[in-house]
């Protein structure tokens, strides 16, 4: 079974289908209400892999995932995806001048401008979720809902707008993650994420980037969340190019654990949209077999 973050009808559940076609996931499908939820399943043992959202290019990181992330046992990501945000419109079957358009107050924000310029009269209201507002639509709470496309399959509700969104460009990426073991190979396109805890002193965060900078490791993500500990205290969740299975990455990830013991290794899984190819290996390789040579005493 794959875990998902709920309810029905969200765009995690238009990632996690996509997780079932393209990896080979169970395409049983059980949703969950919170993000440490759909997780816990896969710690327990109760799903075989989850699906959460961690970060949408125009509201930012997924705090609960987060969180989530660095809370129970390890999990670990092995995939990625993707989706552009385009939103439906889903009225009651009759409906056509909606005078109500209820959605998560994201999926709000990124339409208000297309709201504006054609259901001028509609009153915008906050539900929880956008599936949430597809279901109040169809108990006849509001006239409108603003949805994500997968919300018509679960609710019987018409079409009256699709492919909406103010910001053309807008996506959302989602992981896959499972209990750890073989991790994914190397594709030579690939990321790696990691939380690190950096103690409380001048230059700990620069030490951490520098680490990545020499090797000439390109950051992709840094975000920041408190511990929920003592005040000022935080962690530093990075993404990064390469996969630990590389020399140079290995490398980074052993001097980040030095300055910082409480890191823990969230996955390296393939990128899900082409970026800019990674520094290749050969000068740590090069390097390498030379101090192997030396202490040989074959070299000098």
């Amino acid at each position: 079974m794959l875990a998902y973050f709920g309810p029905r009808g969200t765009f995690t559940e238009q990632a996690a289908r996509a997780f079932s076609a393209a990896y080979g996931t169970p395409d049983d499908l059980v949703p969950f209400d919170t993000v440490p939820a759909a997780l816990a399943a896969t710690r327990n043992g109760e799903t075989d892999a989850s699906c959460v959202p961690v970060e949408n290019s125009v509201e930012g990181a997924v705090p609960a995932t987060m969180d989530a992330l660095t809370e129970g046992a390890p999990l670990v990501v092995v995939a990625e995806t993707v989706l552009a945000v385009r939103f439906s419109v889903l009225v009651r079957p009759g409906v056509s001048d909606p005078k109500t358009i209820a959605s998560h107050p994201h999926a709000l924000a990124q339409v208000r401008h297309w709201i504006e310029a054609n259901l001028p009269s509609a009153t915008a209201v906050a539900t929880t979720s956008t599936a949430a507002a597809a279901r109040a639509v169809l108990a006849g709470e509001f006239d409108a809902a603003v949805s994500a496309p997968v919300a018509v399959q679960h609710y019987p509700l018409d079409v009256l707008a699709t492919d909406v969104a103010d910001v053309r460009d807008a996506k959302t990426r989602f992981l896959l993650l499972r209990r750890p073991g073989r991790l994914p190979a190397p594709t030579g396109h690939d990321r790696t994420s990691v939380v690190v805890t950096a103690t409380d002193r001048v230059g700990a965060l620069s030490e951490l980037l520098t680490e990545l900078a020499l090797r000439r490791i390109n950051l992709t993500r840094i975000e920041s969340r408190p511990t929920k500990g003592r005040l000022g205290e935080y962690r530093f969740y990075v993404d990064l190019d390469g996969h630990v299975a590389e020399p140079r990455v290995g490398d980074a990830l052993a001097a980040l654990r030095r300055h910082c013991p409480d890191t823990r290794f969230l996955g390296s899984y393939p990128k899900a949209e082409a970026g800019r190819a990674p520094a290749g290996d050969e000068e740590f390789v090069a390097a390498a077999e030379w101090v192997a040579s030396v202490r040989e005493g074959l070299g000098a």
